[in-house]
């Protein structure tokens, strides 16, 4: 049996313990399998090892969303935005720009009407 494209990036990792690519891989193969609080904690370490790394900010933004996490996604969002407009990344500014509006929609929703 091939083993998981996670569990490739688990042994990546064994050899480079804060390699901010492995990080950010094994975080999005852990997102895209739905294990969103394990690709929060390699996400997170990826984003602290590399801070101008403006797709970790993202991935790690939309796994807080997946979570309900909304001001801690908010905020991720935030710095990210800063940092891909920063690093001339103009096609993540608009995918954060894009969560962020899911955000608002989601708070407008849990505001329900007249409030």
């Amino acid at each position: 049996m091939q083993e998981s494209r996670s569990e490739m990036f688990r042994k990546l990792l064994e050899r480079d313990r804060e390699n901010p690519m492995v990080l950010y891989s094994l975080g999005s193969e852990l997102f895209k399998e739905g294990n969103y609080p394990e690709a929060r904690e390699h996400l997170e370490r990826a984003v602290r090892n590399k801070p101008d790394y403006s797709v970790a900010y993202r991935s790690l933004g939309r796994t807080l969303f997946e979570l309900q996490e909304d001001a801690e996604s908010r905020r991720v969002f935030s710095e990210g935005r800063q940092v891909a407009e920063s690093n001339g990344d103009l096609q993540t500014v608009k995918e954060i720009d894009v969560f962020v509006n899911r955000l608002d929609k989601r708070a407008e929703k849990s505001a329900g009407p007249g409030e």
